[in-house]
């Protein structure tokens, strides 16, 4: 994908949220290269990837919240960080109707907190941060290009465009190396918000039972398998740490191939063999009908294409990977090196 060679070993990386399904991914992809990396961990998660595939033994972990700015300061200057994966966040929309002020806490108050202890710090400190397709709200036109107006109305979506704006005026005003990330819906090994389409789906198969589908079926999102999302992390930094000219950027990543909710139902059901329709509940609210982006972009910009191009090319590990985590196999967790082969 890039020519950066030996650029990840032994730099520092400062990863928040890295007991999530990406921060996972991003950690793992990062010790593969050889990386130093230090993870903020709020909750003590047992079932989350970084810590079942034993990946939390082999960083140092800093316990706390993202809004604490003394603790970030002192993490950030103690570790000599060099790169900033800003991953944390309260990531699902139900929770943010039924919470907003502990959603708007951590990812709006959280970002900003972050970027000053960086300031703060004084060093020179390449930052990414995970912004979302949530934050260009509902628009006519699709697929959202990266200069479209942020339309976001209900409050997830609203938490994901001010921590978006904010990380953007953080290099705007004091020329902080900044970037943001606007990426679909992530999916793969290690996902276990069952109510999430995919790892749902897979395990209402598992079980015998028939899947549920809260919408109405008709939504379309973008799906990124996780494997390229921590790989498009990864890549834009080291794009940052090459030309300065990225700065101050937002980049959409996405294979440009959306489906609709029923559409995603029936692939993963096709690939675990299963027949039959799923149970569409029509139940969901706040939900935005159509989301889905261009990576052009990234593709000009960067030279960014992702490994998996298609959401039928990862299924199968995906599934792969909770046939294991339910039936308690944690030999059959994927690693880089598996991907790759």
């Amino acid at each position: 994908m890039n020519g950066f060679g030996s650029f990840w070993r032994d730099r520092r990386v400062f990863v928040t949220g890295c007991t999530g399904l990406l921060g996972s991914w991003t950690v793992r992809s990062l010790l593969s290269r050889g990386a130093h990396v230090v993870g903020l961990v709020r909750d003590n998660t047992p079932g989350s990837d970084l810590v079942r595939s034993g990946d939390i033994r082999r960083i140092d972990v800093v316990r706390g919240r993202l809004e604490n700015q003394k603790l970030l300061e002192r993490a950030l200057a103690e570790y000599e960080i060099e790169t900033v994966m800003h991953l944390g966040a309260q990531t699902i929309v139900g929770t943010a109707v039924r919470s907003p002020v502990a959603t708007f806490d951590a990812n709006i108050r959280g970002t900003w907190t972050l970027l000053e202890a960086v300031r703060r710090v004084g060093r020179a400190v390449h930052i990414v941060v995970a912004s979302s397709d949530k934050a260009y709200g509902a628009q006519d036109d699709l697929p959202y290009r990266e200069a479209a107006p942020l339309l976001a109305r209900h409050p997830y979506d609203v938490s994901k465009a001010c921590a978006d704006m904010i990380a953007l005026s953080y290099h705007a005003t004091y020329g902080l190396p900044v970037c943001v990330t606007r990426c679909g819906n992530f999916f793969g090994g290690g996902d276990l918000n069952w109510n999430r389409i995919v790892p749902g789906t897979i395990r209402s198969v598992l079980r015998g039972e028939r899947p549920v589908v809260r919408s109405d079926g008709t939504p379309t999102r973008d799906y990124l398998y996780a494997a390229d999302g921590a790989e498009a992390y990864l890549h834009l930094a080291e794009c940052m740490a090459e030309d300065r000219s990225v700065w101050g950027e937002a980049f959409n990543f996405s294979t440009e191939t959306p489906l609709s909710a029923l559409d995603v139902v029936r692939r993963v059901m096709v690939a675990m063999g299963e027949v039959g329709e799923p149970e569409v509940r029509n139940e969901a609210s706040h939900e935005i009908p159509h989301q889905f982006l261009s990576a052009e972009k990234a593709r000009r910009l960067l030279g960014w294409r992702p490994r998996f191009r298609t959401f039928d090319d990862a299924v199968p590990d995906t599934v792969a990977w909770y046939r294991g985590f339910i039936n308690g196999f944690d030999d059959d967790i994927l690693t880089p090196e598996r991907i790759a082969a």
